[in-house]
């Protein structure tokens, strides 16, 4: 998987610059999902509940450096259970002394937080406008040394496996940091494209109708007092091209490698991300909103001896991700899942019989100042926050969600919606108030486990080889 990944980027959702032929080739013969979102669109959070087919509300991940706590299972604990060898090459950007979570290998994360005490003052740590406006060409990067390192130590370890004779099924997690900013990339990849070619952001900045939660958004990344030019645009969208066909490379490198050891028709490939990346529509960059380009992921899933390939436009979520892998290690049974889950298993919308369409997510970090909770159900979506104005978007006739419905009497959400984002923002599951489980955060105990390194991370191609 990789990082900040947004599907209007990439080829097979029609964007017609990317060069992705290795995600392509997964794509045509796989099962690509048209409509899939993250749990919470913020690394350490989307993180958490793709392991755990959980809400955030759940795990208590909010942020990206609230603990994860080891007391819950993910899919890594299920499938070493049914006798998969689980290894993750990568960051998942994991906060607490267990740095493993159901892994037999990985190398460790931390992150940073906000400071609930203080909400309106932008940490000085945080993004800003400098991964815009400073994009382009670079020789080298710290997160190219990162992700040149995973894909190595990714293929060392198949490669191992391969001729150590463990005849024990395997799960790899192959998590890279690119796409995500700053918008910088090595000239072989910037030189990919041409300046002319980079397509511009179909939504301009509307400063008069801005979402209070879109205001919070600018302050905290201090693009209020940077000028963006079209040029800059231009450049940061060229370079995150750039870092995508590099992810690629990697990507066709595994896929290469799985080929010449004779396990790729048998093996589960499965691509997807944390989250989106704004990439300057509505003037906005990064995540950290419902809006389209934030919350919704890639997700391909190709199993050629499993399933065939084709299109699913139901909403799904990465939280699904967890029963669909426990489904595959058990034939179908998940009496094996301990506790209810927020995840859906998504072997019926693979084998063409879709059983939902429906996906709920949280957040509850930078920029919000009271839980945020989406719910996307068949055409529409559905945003409450109680501390701002309710936005519902028609994304079949406003794919670019310019008009907002919630006030619009013939749109008006039903009780049954109403009562399932209520259900979100109280009650024993529902988050606490920030500042107070922040304080409490602050003032427990912290063990730290590996070198403190940047905050981006992700998970780019989960191999389940059964």
């Amino acid at each position: 998987m990789a990082d900040q990944l947004a599907p209007s980027a990439l080829p097979f959702h029609g964007n017609p610059v990317t060069q992705a032929p290795a995600l392509s080739w997964l794509a045509e013969s796989g099962v690509v999902f048209d409509a899939a979102y993250t749990a919470s669109p913020l690394c350490a959070p989307a993180r958490a509940s793709f392991l755990t087919g959980l809400l955030p509300s759940r795990t208590r991940v909010y942020d990206n450096a609230a603990q994860f706590s080891s007391e819950i299972p993910t899919f890594a604990h299920y499938l070493r259970r049914a006798g998969y060898r689980t290894v993750l090459a990568g960051k998942m950007h994991l906060c607490g002394p267990d740095q493993l979570h159901g892994f037999e290998e990985r190398p460790a994360d931390y992150g940073w937080t906000p400071d609930w005490d203080r909400p309106h003052e932008r940490p000085t740590w945080y993004h800003d406008t400098s991964s815009v406006i400073d994009a382009g060409p670079c020789v080298r990067s710290n997160q190219l040394d990162f992700d040149d390192e995973v894909a190595f130590a990714a293929e060392r370890s198949l490669f191992r496996h391969v001729r150590s004779g463990d005849e024990r099924p395997f799960c790899y997690v192959v998590s890279f940091s690119h796409p995500h900013d700053p918008f910088t990339i090595s000239r072989k990849w910037w030189d990919l494209y041409r300046g002319e070619d980079i397509p511009m952001p179909v939504t301009g900045l509307n400063e008069g109708s801005l979402h209070p939660h879109e205001r919070r958004l600018r302050a905290v990344c201090a693009m209020n007092a940077a000028e963006i030019t079209e040029d800059h645009v231009r450049a940061a969208r060229r370079a995150y091209y750039g870092a995508i066909s590099y992810v690629d490379d990697h990507t066709s490198r595994l896929i290469s490698l799985l080929r010449d050891t004779g396990r790729l028709d048998s093996t589960v490939v499965i691509v997807t991300s944390d989250h989106g990346e704004m990439l300057g529509e509505r003037g906005a960059w990064y995540k950290m909103s419902f809006f389209e380009g934030a919350a919704r992921v890639p997700l391909i899933v190709r199993a050629p001896a499993l399933f065939q390939p084709g299109r699913v436009p139901t909403a799904v979520s990465t939280m699904d991700l967890l029963p669909t892998l426990a489904g595959l290690a058990h034939e179908g049974d998940l009496s094996c899942i301990a506790g209810p889950l927020d995840g859906r298993s998504l072997l019926p919308h693979l084998s063409g019989t879709p059983d939902h369409d429906e996906v709920v997510a949280e957040y509850l970090a930078e920029g919000a100042i009271a839980p945020i909770v989406m719910i996307r159900r068949g055409r529409h979506k559905f945003i409450h926050s109680p501390a701002d104005p309710d936005q519902l978007f028609d994304l079949a006739s406003d794919p670019h969600e310019r008009v907002n419905l919630a006030d619009d009497p013939a749109s008006a959400i039903p009780p049954r919606g109403r009562r399932a984002v209520g259900s979100h923002d109280a009650g024993p599951r529902g988050p606490p108030e920030p500042a107070a489980a922040d304080r409490r955060q602050r003032r427990a105990p912290h063990w730290h486990t590996g070198p403190v390194g940047f905050h981006s991370g992700i998970r780019c191609v989960a191999a389940l080889h059964p």
